[in-house]
């Protein structure tokens, strides 16, 4: 059996990991990109604005480590989004459209105990890379 190619991509431009995970692993056209918060890359500081501030600044630094991959949302399959306070939902969703605007991802969202930094929201990732057809 061939063995399938595993690749650790990386950015300066996303949050630098800061434990025993990277920012995404690529196996095979699948890219698994680790749950983002609103870190600001140049303060390393979660952004100021409340909810919407860090979902956008969440699914800009995903948007950042798509790109390792030549990708982008369009090649977003699944989302994972994990509030704070579940009463934030509909305010994440209005930031969430304007970065899926057509073919929607599959997602799931929870309201969790506690996220890193104190952060309101974190989003993970499931993208396939390459080209993607919807016919």
């Amino acid at each position: 059996m061939e063995a399938i190619r595993r690749q650790i991509p990386y950015t300066p431009k996303a949050p630098v990991r800061q434990g025993i995970y990277s920012q995404a692993v690529v196996v095979g056209r699948t890219m698994y990109i680790s749950g983002q918060i609103g870190l600001d890359t140049v303060s390393g500081q979660l952004v100021e604005g409340g909810v919407q501030a860090q979902a956008k600044q969440a699914l800009t630094n995903m948007g950042e480590i798509l790109k390792t991959a030549e990708c982008d949302y369009n090649n977003v399959c699944k989302t994972t989004v994990l509030l704070a306070d579940i009463n934030d939902f509909n305010a994440v969703n209005e930031v969430y459209k304007t970065f899926f605007t057509s073919n929607f991802p599959a997602r799931a969202a929870y309201q969790v105990a506690a996220l890193p930094r104190g952060a309101l929201v974190e989003i993970e990732a499931v993208a396939v890379t390459g080209p993607i057809s919807d016919q």
